[in-house]
């Protein structure tokens, strides 16, 4: 699923709903939302102009959005409005089958892996990181310990189970690829060995499963290889932020690995998985400015890297969380112009195999790769 037939105005308006959230009439509708934890975190799948994207519903920010939906009637439509007016109609995705079963010993399926978006299945194999067991050291935007600590997870998913998960997924949803993240262990390999373990599991139950792995660069440009080799078709290295000074800042751990690691890992990355199968996350609204996020997606484009840039969600219970959401006209002044740069490139989201930038839900930055260049203030 992407977002590049999106008209104009859906495209605004789930800009403006990414940045300033959604308060809702019926917290219970659509698939469940979860508060905290690794992934989309208080958001809400929201299923707009026929495309389902990713809105924050449980943020400071959200709670003060204009932006109200209404309950949704009995063929399961509500009514989006700002403030008092009804700007559009919108639905939500149906809690999917998959949740109601578990395995053998008695985990939930939605422990193990869980809907994002609409069509893909996410997890993340290490619930623990080395880096969020310091404050000081954490990412301060990181909630990986709290979906464990609530108990609506497992702190590391076999690759039986994660077998067992996609194929009921994909047999009852109809999942289309599946994202698999990892909090960092206390390996050289940064969590890339667990990766492999888990997608050759994965494809030998389901061949024909598009997979995305996320790991920090590995210690070892083999690691590469093996990825591929296990089943892997796209890559995730991700940034988050671009600049030595706000790394330093929101990621003080993570910061230790050096952007020419990122560089000399993304290079070696793209020769193995091809141009545009490697991706990495970037935020935008932690402190980089337009230029420096702009400047570096260039960069990355050149190196045949695809930049997904989404808006910083403030997550409720991280040292971030009052941390103001990026505004609108901020996220439109980046992505305007890097949605030209992408085309340019040509790394469309609508060419990656399997992951966040393919799915697009969680930015509205792959409609803006088809869009009309615009006027894009300085």
């Amino acid at each position: 699923m992407t977002l590049s037939t999106l008209s104009p105005r859906a495209r605004d308006l789930i800009t403006e709903l990414q940045s300033r959230g959604l308060r809702l009439a019926d917290p219970g509708a659509g698939a469940p939302s979860r508060r905290g934890g690794a992934g989309p975190s208080d958001h809400k799948a929201v299923t707009i102009d026929g495309h389902t994207v990713m809105v924050p519903v449980h943020t400071a920010p959200a709670f003060d959005s204009p932006f109200l939906a209404d309950a949704p009637d009995a063929a399961g439509t509500s009514t989006l409005k700002h403030g008092s007016i009804p700007i559009a109609q919108i639905t939500f995705p149906s809690t999917p089958r998959f949740y109601e079963r578990q395995t053998a010993d008695g985990v939930p399926y939605s422990h193990i892996a869980t809907l994002h978006g609409r069509d893909v299945l996410a997890t993340t194999v290490l619930q623990t990181c080395i880096r969020y067991e310091s404050r000081r050291k954490s990412c301060q935007f990181c909630s990986i310990g709290q979906s464990l600590a609530a108990g609506r997870t497992i702190a590391h998913k076999t690759p039986a189970q994660l077998a067992e998960v996609a194929r009921a997924a994909v047999d009852l949803d109809g999942i289309r690829h599946m994202v698999l993240t990892t909090g960092t262990p206390a390996t050289p390999d940064r969590g890339a060995a667990v990766l492999v373990d888990s997608a050759r599991a994965i494809k030998a139950a389901v061949p024909d499963l598009p997979i995305q792995a996320q790991c920090e660069p590995p210690d070892s440009d083999l690691w590469f290889q093996r990825l591929k080799d296990a089943g892997v078709d796209t890559l995730g290295m991700h940034l988050e932020a671009v600049t030595p000074a706000v790394r330093e800042r929101v990621m003080p751990g993570k910061a230790s690995v050096p952007l020419a690691r990122y560089f000399s890992a993304f290079e070696a990355a793209v020769a193995v998985f091809g141009r545009g199968q490697v991706s990495t996350y970037i935020l935008a609204g932690l402190g980089d400015s337009r230029e420096a996020i702009l400047d570096m997606s260039q960069r990355l484009l050149d190196l045949g890297v695809y930049p997904f840039v989404v808006p910083f969600v403030p997550i409720s219970g991280t040292p971030l969380e009052s941390h103001p959401a990026p505004t609108t006209a901020f996220m439109r002044s980046v992505l305007e112009p890097l949605g030209q740069m992408v085309s340019q490139a040509g790394l469309r989201a609508s060419d990656i195999k399997a992951g966040c930038g393919k799915c697009g839900a969680c930015s509205s930055l792959s409609v803006y790769e088809t869009a009309s260049p615009l006027a894009v203030p300085a």
